[in-house]
């Protein structure tokens, strides 16, 4: 791990750490993290089968909160079982969000009309039980805050690994939502989000790795893990024009605020 200053009580707003490229250095890496200026670590279950162990991880580890839902890739498999699984599961106090939900037509894993009828389940999921949604949107943006405006009320959201546009950002903003910024500011073909990372307003932005997806530069082509958040945080900061600390303190107060930490 390589970084010129480790921004203090960071917050990975969301990880994988539960799924398969974690396994046993799980723990193990959540303490890199802790070094790294980490606090907190927001453990995203996207399938059924790693909603208990993100439960369990977070019952080991008290820094780890959890976000459960079902991808939009896999959208196909819901069920009315699921769905009652799924509720019953977010009831657990470590349970801070619903997600990732939204619409992926990048790789379409399941068809548009049932990523878009689960979406807005998970929507509706979560007014009930009054969390907050993490968004996936690849190559989507126009019709998932279509979604969110017909369907978001009463449900606060955040764009988790944004990227999209300027416009997209701000129109995202507009609906209430929080921006989410991962390890694509920094890499060389970033362009858009870090336009993106200094145009949103600086009480609306989110860090996160998407561990162990999107590692940051110069870790590109290896796993990802919430220690390299500093790094995005960085970047965010160096875009923005401001100093690591205060971008870090600006988000780590948004994270709390966001997800009632």
């Amino acid at each position: 791990m390589s970084f010129t200053h480790a921004p203090a009580a960071l917050i990975d707003t969301h990880a994988h750490l539960s799924s398969p490229s974690f396994g046993e250095d799980a723990l193990p890496a959540l303490a890199r993290a802790k070094a790294a200026g980490v606090v907190t670590v927001l453990d995203v279950g996207t399938e059924p089968e790693e909603w208990e162990l993100s439960l369990a991880l977070a019952a080991s580890a008290p820094d780890v909160h959890c976000i459960l839902g079902l991808h939009p890739n896999s959208a196909a498999a819901w069920t009315p079982e699921m769905e009652a699984e799924l509720r019953e599961l977010i009831a657990d106090p470590r349970v801070v969000a619903v997600g990732e939900t939204g619409l992926d037509w990048y790789r379409l894993g399941a068809p548009a009309e049932v990523q878009r009828s689960v979406f807005i389940a998970h929507l509706g999921i979560a007014r009930d039980a009054g969390l907050p949604v993490s968004i996936h949107a690849r190559e989507s943006y126009d019709d998932v805050l279509s979604v969110l405006d017909e369907h978001g009320r009463g449900v606060v959201a955040v764009m988790h690994s944004f990227g999209g546009d300027v416009e997209h950002a701000l129109r995202a903003v507009g609906l209430g939502c929080y921006i989410s910024i991962s390890g694509p500011v920094t890499y060389k073909n970033g362009g858009n989000v870090r336009e993106v990372a200094a145009a949103v307003p600086l009480d609306r932005l989110l860090v996160e790795t998407d561990s162990p997806y999107l590692p940051p530069h110069p870790h590109r082509g290896k796993r990802n893990e919430p220690a390299y958040v500093a790094l995005t945080a960085e970047a965010i900061a160096t875009a923005r024009g401001i100093g690591a600390d205060e971008l870090a303190a600006a988000t780590t107060e948004n994270a709390r605020r966001f997800f009632r930490l």
